[in-house]
Parts: structure tokens; sequence; C-alpha cells
């Protein structure tokens, strides 16, 4: 399987790795070009609205159906609903990276779903609304097993490495610096060309995520469509002993299977996986005075029942000039009703000069006050403000109306920092009064 792509997110698209693969004028005539079965995949019930209603039709050599009884399997450390093996926390929270086994990454022992760790969760798959929060940290391809996710779509963010993912629709690579989506249902296989690879997770159990309006902003800025990549078709015609893996109402089943269910010929729909580059996101920025909400940095976004109010944002903040005048330029110390999952993918976040480390990250729920460490105010307070590029930096957000619980093993790994507050004690009382 190769990987290449085809341009556009919310548009119809179709790709065939054979050609006349794809039926002229329906989607399942009596009988299908090549001997293939056609499938139809549906990302949303069947009376949406026309531009709410997600499906694909894929072209492929054995249908979905074919395969073993599921049987329940170990969920290691992916953890799910309903997220009550601890209580949900006002405390502000701070992981370092979580380590990679050194003995599972010298006998291979941990692929992507085996490796994967669950850092907090809300909401509840059954009922369409929350999402969680996972780590990956895999040191193994996965060459026999297959997966797709019954509870969610599945934005993977990397930060260690490079993986290759292999899907019914086709091959993508994604790197540090890009994202993937893998919609809810859609079966993939995860490789890895280094060797070993880390990253973040966000399982999406409500609406699917699309790109947020504009509003104001008008007709550019921030994500393009014709940025978003959806993979050309390719598939593989393969038999063998494999497993197929599912995560269904929070809990890992498996099958075993005798071919690849990567064997799709040709789809097409407005239901796929993509990925996308988020240094093609077009930063919208304040050439004046003050902080823009940051909002402004929403790549993607969930809606919730509630227009305006998200189920959940994904919010970026990547390298960008720095402008304002006569403004603490910094993020400003803020309690907000959406509770932040933050991590950072390369580089320095402004707000934090040290402790907040590329593969870590931190939790901030509902109204827990949080901002810039001691030392960032006093250099932020004092510096000259000239034009500046804040340029070797890649942190993003997982911001929810939600609020998220840690997970037991989170709150006791090793990794966590027991120290976060101390980053605050340092500020100073500064008040005075200073005379007319």
């Amino acid at each position: 399987m190769k990987n290449s792509y085809i341009c556009g997110l919310g548009n119809h698209l179709s790709s065939e790795a054979e050609s006349r693969t794809i039926p002229e004028n329906q989607n399942s005539p009596q009988k299908v070009k090549h001997g293939l079965y056609a499938e139809q995949l549906s990302g949303s019930s069947f009376t949406m609205s026309r531009g709410q209603n997600l499906r694909s039709w894929l072209y492929r050599i054995l249908p979905s159906v074919k395969h073993g009884a599921f049987k329940r399997i170990d969920n290691k450390n992916l953890l799910s609903r309903p997220f009550l093996d601890a209580p949900a926390t006002p405390d502000q929270l701070r992981w370092d990276a979580l380590k990679i086994d050194k003995e599972a990454a010298a006998t291979g022992k941990a692929d992507f779903i085996d490796g994967l760790f669950t850092i907090a969760g809300n909401g509840d798959s059954g009922s369409l609304r929350g999402s969680a929060v996972h780590i990956y940290r895999a040191t193994q391809s996965m060459i026999d097993r297959y997966f797709y996710n019954a509870d969610g779509e599945l934005l993977i963010v990397p930060e260690l490495e490079s993986i290759e993912i292999r899907t019914e629709f086709g091959v993508m690579i994604v790197s540090a610096g890009e994202i993937a989506v893998i919609p809810r249902g859609v079966k993939f296989q995860v490789r890895l060309p280094a060797g070993i690879a880390r990253g973040y997770i966000l399982e999406n159990y409500g609406e699917p995520f699309r790109l947020p309006d504009l509003g104001p902003i008008g007709a550019n800025g921030l994500a393009a469509a014709r940025h978003f990549l959806a993979p050309q078709a390719a598939y593989e015609n393969s038999s063998g002993d494999f497993r197929l893996t599912t995560k269904f109402q929070g809990n890992l089943f498996e099958a075993a299977i005798d071919h690849s269910p990567l064997n799709v010929v040709g789809w097409q729909g407005n239901y796929f996986p993509y990925k996308y580059d988020l240094a093609n996101f077009n930063v919208i920025n304040t050439v004046s005075f003050d902080h823009p909400d940051p909002s402004i940095f929403t790549v993607l976004t969930s809606p919730s029942e509630w227009p305006g109010l998200a189920n959940v944002d994904f919010v970026i903040f990547p390298p960008r000039w720095m402008v304002a005048e006569g403004t603490f330029r910094p993020p400003y110390y803020h309690r907000n009703l959406m509770s932040e999952y933050m991590g950072l993918i390369f580089g320095v976040y402004d707000a934090k000069s040290t402790g907040f480390v590329p593969g870590g990250g931190s939790l901030h729920n509902s109204m827990s006050a949080h901002g810039p460490d001691a030392d960032t105010f006093e250099k932020a307070s004092n510096a000259e403000l000239k034009p500046s590029y804040q340029g070797n930096t890649l942190a993003f957000m997982f911001e929810s109306s939600l609020v998220y619980t840690p997970t037991k093993q989170a709150l006791a790994c090793v990794e966590r920092q027991s120290d976060y507050q101390e980053c605050w004690q340092g500020l100073k009382n500064n008040f005075q009064i200073e005379p007319e």
C-alpha cells in the first residue's frame, strides 16, 4: 500500500486503486465491477440534513461482516466510560512526558493499541457526548492486527516520530506537526517507520469534527478545507491468521479474521480519514493591543447541543508574530467555563518557561485558575515590547464544555508533577498606591 492524497474536508470525494471500480450512475448496482462488494459506512443518522449527512460507499474484496465472533480482551491502560475510578478535581494538574518502557522497546511488545494510556475523560460514548484524552506509546508495528473504534472518532497528534496509518481508505504518513483524524468505525492499522512512537489522542464521542465558522473573520484565515488531505485508495488482498480489535462501549473486543480488512479497491463519499499539516494554519492575532480570545486558534470543532458551546475544540498555539503594544503578551491569567487539557509537540510554551515539556500535558478544569508562572510574569512585565517572532513552539489544547475527570492511573503515575502549583507561589504582592 502506497500513500498519496486528495484534497478537501467536507466535500464528496472519490478514489479508486483500480480503474472503473466506482459505479458511474448508482451506488450499489446489482453487480460491482471486478467482482467487488458494495458497502456503505454511515457516520451520521440517515435522516440528518443533507449538509450534515456523513456516509461513504466502499467497494471491497470482501464485506466487513466476514469475521469470527468477538471476545472480550484486557483493556490494559485504556480506560473509558463512565470515568468514575477517581474524583474530578479543581486542582491544576501537570505531567512530564510518559516514558516509553525500555524493556518493551527492546522486545517489541507494545503496539499502538496495547500502548494506550488514558489520562482523563468526560461524558459517555453511549450518549454521543464527551471525549477522552489518551497518550499512545508504541514500540511495535501492528502487522497481523487491525482496529476500529465504535465509540468515537480519534484525533491523533504525533509528538515523537512519524506513524504510518493504513486505513480502509488508503495510507497516511503522519509526523510531528501534523494531525490525523480517524472517523468512528473506520478500520486501520498503525506501523512505526522508526520502530517507536509517542503522541496524544483525543477520542471524540460527540459530533464529528468540522471546521469552525469564521464569523467576522470573513472568508479567509484559520484552517482551509483544501489543506486537509484524504488518502488515495489502496488495498491489501491478503489472507492469513489476523485479529480484528474493536473498542465498543468502553471495552476492547477481538475477533479472528482470515483476510486483511483493508481491502477497499475504491471509495466515494464525505466520510473518510484525513490528515492536516498544522503549519498551514493561518494565524489571526492582534496588531494593536490586548489579546483576542484563544478561540481564534481553533483548528477543528465538535459542536454540542447548545449553539456556540463546543463539545470539544482542538486549538493550537503555533509559531506567530507578537506585536501587541502596551500589553502583557503571554496568555493572561484566567478562569474559564471550559476545561482544558494542553500538550506540547515541540519548543517552549510562552506561558511556562520550565516544567511544561514536549510529550507532557496539563489539565485545568472548569473555573480552575491558571496562567503564566512567576518567572514568565516577571520577564514579560518588564520586557521591551518590540515585534518578536514566537518561533520555536507548537502547543495544542483539547478544550471541552464538560469537566475532565482524571484517571486513577494518571494521578498515581510517576510522571505526574505533584509540585505543579509551586510555579505560581513566587508571585509577589506588588500592590501600592502611586502618588497623584
